[in-house]
Order: C-alpha cells, then sequence, then structure tokens
C-alpha cells in the first residue's frame, strides 16, 4: 500500500490540465427525465433474463459467449444503435464446451456429489468408475513430493484436499452494505503490480503446467480439487489456464464441495476405500481462435464534437458452473440499459456514444487490452490518432449492488467534476468521489493507454462470498433494484461527459500501471 500512495503522488506531480473547482454545468433536467424512464419502464429484467437465463454460461470464445454476443447486437440494433458488432480483439485460443457431466460416490455407498468440471477440462471418453486417492493441498505444487507417489496414482481419481472445515468463523453475514464509514475511508483495492502478475506467469503457471504433466503422465482419471471456500453449497469454479490452442491437453479436472471432499477423506483416512463414478463429456475445438468484443454506438450530433468519444461497458465473458449473473451480466445489463435509456428518450448527445461488452476478461482483461492495443496505444507506448479523441471510459464490475460512488484512480482534477455529477442522486444513496484506485477491471486497460478510465463504487452484497465465480452466480443473485439505480446513474453520467464542452481531464501516461499482456 505504500507502493501504491507513493505512485499516486507521482501521478497527480504530471497533471496535464488544472486543478480549479470550476462550476459544472450539469443537465439536471434529462438527469430527472432517465430517472423517470427508467423507474416507470425498465428492461432491466429482460435483459438479465436473455444474457443470464437463455444465454447460459458465457465462457470466453464458447456458443454460451455467441450466444449473448449475438442477441446483445440484435437487441441494440432494434433499439436504434448503430455499428453493432462482434469485433475481434486478438488470438484467443480454444472453445470449449460442456455437453454432459455427472459424479456420484459408488463405495461405500451410493451418494451424488456436488462438483463441476473447470472450463477446457477434456472429456473424460465415458462414465468412469474408480478409487480415489489423496493428495494434500499443500503438495500439490510439490513435484518431489508428487514424483514419490506416481504409483499410487494410476488409474485414480486424485482427490486435493485441504484442511477441516472451521465452523467457529461462519457467523458474519454473507452479504453487505457499505457504510457511511466505509465510504468515507475507501483504500486502494485489487491492484496487482506488474511485478507479481510477471512472476505469477513465469513460475506459477509454468509450475502448474509441471504439475499437470507429472499426473497426466502416471495415468490417473481425473483431478478434483476442493478449496476452503467452497462451503455452505457454494462452489467456485475456474481455470488458471489450458485454453491457448498450444496448451496441450492435460488431465480431466473439476472442483468439489468441502463436505463432500472432507467426507471423502475421513472415509478413505479410517480405512473405507471410495470409489467415484465421473462422466465430463465436453468439445474442445480451435476452429475459431480469435477473441471478440461486442461494440455499438450511439452517434454524436455536433458537428465539431462527433468524432469524440465516451465509452462505457463491462465483460459479457464468465465462468461456467453458472450463468455469470454477478460477473458480470449485471455489469453488461446496466450499461445496456443505460444505451438503451439514452436511445428511447431522444436524448441528442454531441459527441458519439459507444458501448463495449468485453470478451477475456476472466482470463487477464484481453478483451479490452486488446481493444485499447488495437485502437489507442501500441505495447511500444505510440499513441494512435484515436487515442486523443475519449473523454472518458465508464466501467462496472464489481456485483449487482447498487452504485454508491466512484473511483477517481488518482485523477485530482476530476474528483470535483464527478462530485458535481453525483449531487443529483444523493437520495440514491451515492455521494463518493475516491481519489483511490481500484483494480482487475478493464477500466485499467484504457488508464494504461491515458485514457480516462473509471469503475463505479458499488455496495458488495454477496459477491466475494457467495457469488464470485461460483455455482451461485445465476439470475436469482441479482439485485434487480439496484441494477436499475445503477442504470439511471451510468446513463445520466455517460450523457454528461458526451456534452461538456471539453474532454475530461487527464493524468499522464504511466507504463507501470499496466504494461502486462497474457495474465
Amino acid at each position: 500500500m505504500k507502493k501504491l500512495s507513493i505512485k499516486l503522488l507521482l501521478v497527480a506531480c504530471f497533471f496535464t490540465v488544472t486543478t480549479a473547482h470550476a462550476q459544472e454545468s450539469v443537465d439536471t433536467a434529462t438527469f430527472n427525465k432517465i430517472r423517470k424512464a427508467e423507474l416507470s419502464n425498465s428492461h432491466i429484467e429482460q435483459i438479465a433474463h436473455y444474457l443470464t437465463d437463455v444465454a447460459g454460461p458465457r465462457l470466453t470464445n464458447s456458443p454460451g459467449y455467441q450466444r449473448a454476443a449475438t442477441w446483445a447486437i440484435e437487441t441494440m440494433k432494434k433499439w436504434g444503435l448503430v455499428n453493432a458488432k462482434m469485433e475481434p480483439w486478438g488470438e484467443f485460443g480454444k472453445q470449449w464446451d460442456l455437453q454432459d457431466f455427472s459424479i456420484s460416490m459408488k463405495l461405500p455407498y451410493m451418494q451424488p456429489i456436488m462438483a463441476y468440471p473447470n472450463p477446457w477440462s477434456p472429456s473424460t471418453n465415458g462414465l468412469q468408475q474408480a478409487q480415489v486417492v489423496l493428495l494434500p493441498g499443500g503438495k500439490m505444487m510439490d513435484t518431489v513430493y508428487i514424483k514419490q507417489h506416481l504409483a499410487d496414482y494410476k488409474g485414480k481419481f486424485i482427490l486435493v484436499h485441504g484442511s477441516k472445515i472451521n465452523t467457529s468463523g461462519n457467523f458474519k453475514p454473507s452479504a453487505e452494505r457499505l457504510t457511511d464509514s466505509a465510504l468515507a475511508h475507501t483504500s486502494d483495492t485489487y491492484m496487482v503490480e506488474r511485478k507479481m502478475i510477471e512472476m505469477y506467469l513465469g513460475t506459477y503457471v509454468k509450475l502448474i503446467a509441471r504439475v499437470d504433466a507429472l499426473l497426466k503422465n502416471s495415468g490417473a482419471i481425473a483431478v478434483i480439487s476442493t478449496g476452503p471456500q467452497n462451503i455452505n453449497g457454494t462452489v467456485f469454479v475456474q481455470a488458471n489456464g489450458g485454453f491457448k490452442a498450444t496448451d496441450p491437453e492435460n488431465l480431466p479436472t473439476l472442483n468439489i464441495s468441502v463436505e463432500d471432499g472432507q467426507k471423502i477423506k475421513r472415509l478413505i483416512d479410517g480405512g473405507q476405500p471410495v470409489e467415484l463414478a465421473l462422466n465430463i463429456k465436453a468439445t474442445l475445438s480451435t476452429a475459431d481462435t480469435k477473441g471478440y468484443n461486442v461494440v455499438a454506438e450511439i452517434p454524436g450530433t455536433d458537428p465539431k464534437l462527433k468524432a469524440q468519444l465516451v465509452m462505457l461497458g463491462g465483460h459479457l465473458d464468465s465462468w461456467t458452473a453458472a450463468t455469470g449473473a454477478t460477473d458480470n451480466a449485471a455489469g453488461c445489463i446496466v450499461m445496456m440499459e443505460a444505451v438503451r435509456l439514452l436511445d428511447s428518450l431522444g436524448i441528442k448527445p454531441k459527441r458519439t456514444i459507444r458501448i463495449a461488452l468485453w470478451g477475456g476478461e476472466e482470463q487477464g482483461l484481453y478483451g479490452s487490452y486488446g481493444y485499447v492495443k488495437n485502437h489507442f496505444m501500441d505495447t511500444d507506448g505510440k499513441l494512435k490518432s484515436e487515442q486523443s479523441k475519449v473523454s472518458a471510459y465508464f466501467n462496472l464490475d464489481n456485483g449487482t449492488g447498487k452504485i454508491r460512488g466512484i473511483y477517481a484512480q488518482g485523477n485530482i482534477a476530476i474528483k470535483p467534476i464527478f462530485e458535481q455529477w453525483l449531487a443529483p442522486f444523493k437520495d440514491l444513496g451515492a455521494n463518493t468521489v475516491s481519489l483511490k484506485n481500484t483494480g482487475s477491471t478493464d477500466h485499467l486497460s484504457f488508464d494504461w493507454a491515458g485514457i480516462p478510465g473509471f469503475q463505479f463504487i458499488q455496495d458488495p452484497i454477496d459477491y466475494e462470498t457467495r457469488t464470485h465465480h461460483s455455482n451461485m452466480d445465476s439470475y436469482d443473485h441479482l439485485q434487480l433494484a439496484d441494477l436499475k439505480q445503477a442504470a439511471i446513474i451510468v446513463a445520466s453520467f455517460v450523457y454528461q461527459a458526451s456534452i461538456k464542452p471539453d474532454l475530461l481531464p487527464r493524468k499522464a501516461i504511466v507504463k507501470e500501471t499496466f504494461a502486462f499482456e497474457g495474465f
């Protein structure tokens, strides 16, 4: 945190604009029109239903992602947006689609097991029944230990387990809203420095690949993992790789609930052999290895300003244990509703408004970073002509909770401007402009290229404790009223940025903030 504070001061020294607290001309009449329209005729529920229930899981480059993208494009065209399309951002990798899955315990008795295949897991080639052997979670990356036990894994399921459940800490609420005190003391969150990314890429991912190769060569059938968070019916499921076209096919992998994992461990420790029956049927394809974003526009109307842009977005891709409702259909729902509101009300923005629904965010901000490289700045730091025409990018990607404010990302000049824009929404619970940084969302790609990029502050609800990357991330965990509130604020911010006489103030480009690719 100390390093981040120093960086913040260094960035502030390089501001290219004044920090005078000029009075903004805020179009509160249009803000009120937007609010009234959303509260009387919202499309939030319909958009949510199609992006989650109908499209299903939206793993990057998967059929589910294609379904959601196609529906979003056709829907925005019907609303009146122009240039709606899927735009490739670069190479991604394999397409993966789960077609069938089952798992149950067969010995010492039959019982269903709560588990989900990891994305890009290969198939088991039919139903496989075999004994389970244990691999302590603390030894999962210990290649010396694994080599000593290779003979134990042949023809078996490997259960990677942790310690038993600690029930003493289960009395905290799983969902919450931010208090005024918490809003007043926001801190830098989710910030990952480039050195940490390089260490991850250079050490951890390569080690995972070596372990995967060892286990596959041992003749094991599949690897079943359980994490400490997989409790109370919640199973968190994601993947650390395996999607690139050049990645080898490893063992089938899946995640299991702690309760089932610990039961199996106790049985084996007590001398009771355990057998599971597992079937994973999935397709892996390299027919199209490109990654895609969805983009559409509301054209600007001012002859002098219409070539400039105000952008908004969220990531469309998700993980696969559920339908990615809070991560991040929620952000896409709000952004789509915001542009629908602006278009349906006949509001005439001076600048062009461009919405972008990103792919590949879950694998490392691929979609937004690829888009920014293609349009605004290359990896050598060379700016493209479009970069100077973007006033701002607004992002939503912290779950289903209502907007409580916005992170200014250390942009001192923007703070008084946003405070005036937020003032009309104090009664909706949004009144905080924090100079702090937040990371791990697509606004970082724009920040990296010197474009003002912002993530809204949201109530956490049960995002980190229950729905984020889990089997609980479904439509029923969306707070629809919160999403309506968010759509009102986002639409108003985007509109206000589109009519502001000048571009929003910028920070100087600091390469260290986001100089990486492939996380």
